[in-house]
């Protein structure tokens, strides 16, 4: 038995979850709400409070989506209560972020600046070289940081460029001049 798939979801005080036919999972709560349509071969009960994930049979297939069900139920739960931040930080000499209304430009070094805009349910705010995302879906939270990422990933030289507050960049030597 899938040892994640098996554990209940509790449902917090004013979230409620409805489950309608083909699997469409509704999470509403004090931040917001998300939908999502999950595998059909998946049974998803409600009962006293908590939201139940079993599976037909034990074929591989339903292993792994039974794990998986279950995770993002769960992950949208947490989203509607709590919701999502991801923490990125920029450097290197130059680099700089800005923001003006949903739009967030980062000057990389690039002849050009790098003009993004927020997603629709995510917010950025910039503090001196530290970008936050914030939002309720946990798949476009981390999607918008690692395309904000994407623009100048960090080296590993001098460790320049953008990276996650909570990553370590593994650094390398530099060459060293003949004698």
């Amino acid at each position: 038995m899938s040892r994640i798939g098996r554990m209940p979801i509790a449902v917090p005080a004013g979230v409620t979850v409805e489950i309608a036919e083909n699997n469409k999972v509704t999470v509403k709560g004090p931040k917001g709400e998300l939908s999502r349509v999950l595998p059909p071969e998946m049974e998803i009960k409600q009962e006293d409070g908590q939201v139940l994930v079993s599976r037909p049979n034990d074929l591989k297939r339903m292993k792994s989506l039974h794990g998986l069900t279950r995770t993002l139920v769960n992950n949208m739960v947490v989203g509607v209560t709590e919701g999502y931040t991801k923490l990125l930080e920029i450097n290197g000499v130059g680099y700089r972020a800005s923001k003006a209304g949903n739009k967030l430009t980062l000057n990389l070094g690039y002849s050009h600046p790098v003009i993004m805009e927020d997603p629709e349910g995510i917010e950025s705010a910039v503090e001196g070289n530290k970008i936050t995302i914030k939002g309720i879906d946990k798949e476009k939270v981390g999607q918008y940081a690692a395309e904000i990422r994407d623009k100048r990933r960090p080296e590993p030289y001098k460790g320049k460029g953008i990276k996650y507050a909570d990553e370590v960049i593994r650094r390398k030597v530099g060459k060293t001049g003949k004698k």
